[in-house]
This record gives structure tokens, sequence and C-alpha cells, in this order.
């Protein structure tokens, strides 16, 4: 009887494993789009962490305060982040039922 759980138990295991691998399949091709300073500093994120684009409004771009630039540009790139993750969170946990299986980066 403990080898017929223990089959039925590998065999959710290796389907949770095909899965988790097409989530990720796919989260690698979703798109996050981030903004800061009111939308003067846009950012586009794949799944995969990749900024795929970056957009600087010319009226943001002050020589005197290059700093506030950086700023917007960093803080957009975090949404970004932020939002990819978070979409990578929800993929994740609808898969393994909120458990935390170590190796997962997310």
């Amino acid at each position: 009887m403990a080898g017929m759980n223990m089959q039925q138990m590998m065999k959710q295991a290796r389907k949770m494993q095909e899965q988790l691998a097409a989530a990720q399949e796919s989260l690698a091709e979703t798109t996050v789009d981030a903004s800061a300073g009111g939308g003067m500093v846009k950012v586009t994120a794949r799944g995969d962490m990749q900024i795929t684009s970056l957009k600087i409004d010319p009226e943001a771009v002050d020589p005197e305060d290059v700093e506030m630039l950086e700023d917007m540009i960093m803080a957009a790139v975090n949404e970004a982040i932020r939002g990819i993750n978070d979409v990578a969170n929800k993929q994740m946990g609808a898969i393994t039922g909120g458990l935390n299986i170590p190796g997962m980066p997310f």
C-alpha cells in the first residue's frame, strides 16, 4: 500500500514539475510596464528580468538635476521588477499551493 502512495506522490511531483516549467516559460514571455515621475520615465520588463524598453520624456532631462532623472529611472525599473515578482509569485503559488520549494527563485 505504501508503494502505491509513493508512486502516486511521484506522479504528482512530476506533474507539478511540468507545470512549473511551463509557468516559468510563460513568465519569461510576460511583460510588465511601469513608470515614474508622472509618466516621465517608462520601463517595460520581461519575466526573465530583462528590461526591454526604457522611454524618457525629453522634459525630464534637466542637465542641472541629473539626480532626479536617475531617481525616476531607478523607481520605474524597481516598480517593473516588483510587478514581475508579483506575477511570478501568483503563477507559482497557484501551482505549488503556497508550498515553499527550495531552489525556486520566487
